[in-house]
């Protein structure tokens, strides 16, 4: 982890700002994004996000409302919106810095429905649109994305996915993408036992894609 990306996870990050522009290549589509220092993997899009776009399934027009948990400057969050425009796709991070871009990339790439809100860590909206945050509240998400920060300990990522995972619908699916090295066994062992199957999808570069099935 770089010393412009340290500051990540806190809610506001504590170095300047220095914005670049970065592209992502997947096999159906062609992206360009901001980013900027104290977001995750500024420099590039990294290599367990990249597992994740190209082998998790994509989001279908059935799926009224789907989740990027962990957003960043938001390579998934535009994924989902350009793969599924009829989907509503909420954007949820705690840095403020990441989500305010992720709102300017989902414009960048011409997306009309990526919903980029600030919540806390109880999970509770604290900045985006009136509309969003009055909303999110009593939405349930029918997928979820996620490559999470696992560096933010074991008790606040477990706390973190129980809030999540907890608000899928009753058919809903999440995918998420760990450092083999990490954890990730560990954690899909875990998330069974609470009550998620999780199952492994696949494992590439030292990740694991995880599917994780509401309880």
């Amino acid at each position: 982890m770089s010393g412009s990306s340290s500051q990540y996870f806190s809610r506001t990050p504590a170095v300047d700002s220095d914005e670049r522009e970065i592209g992502l290549s997947l096999a159906d589509l062609e992206l360009r994004f901001t980013t900027d220092t104290g977001v995750f993997s500024n420099s590039r899009v990294d290599a367990g996000t990249r597992l994740l776009l190209q082998e998790a399934p994509h989001p279908t027009s059935e799926m009224a409302n789907v989740c990027d948990l962990g957003c960043g400057y938001g390579p998934i969050a535009v994924s989902l919106a350009k793969r599924s425009p009829a989907t509503a796709v909420w954007a949820i991070d705690l840095n403020e810095r990441a989500v305010a871009l992720t709102a300017r990339n989902g414009e960048l790439n011409a997306c009309s429905d990526i919903h980029a809100v600030v919540v806390d860590a109880d999970g509770n909206a604290i900045d985006g649109t009136a509309e969003d945050i009055a909303a999110l509240a009593d939405t349930r998400f029918d997928g979820l994305w996620s490559n999470p920060s696992i560096r933010i300990g074991k008790p606040a990522m477990h706390r973190m996915l129980t809030l999540w995972l907890d608000r899928l619908t009753p058919t809903g699916t999440a995918w998420l993408v760990v450092q083999r090295h990490l954890g990730a066994d560990s954690l899909a062992d875990w998330m069974t036992a609470q009550g998620w199957a999780t199952s492994r999808v696949c494992s590439r570069a030292g990740y694991r894609l995880l599917e994780v099935k509401a309880r």
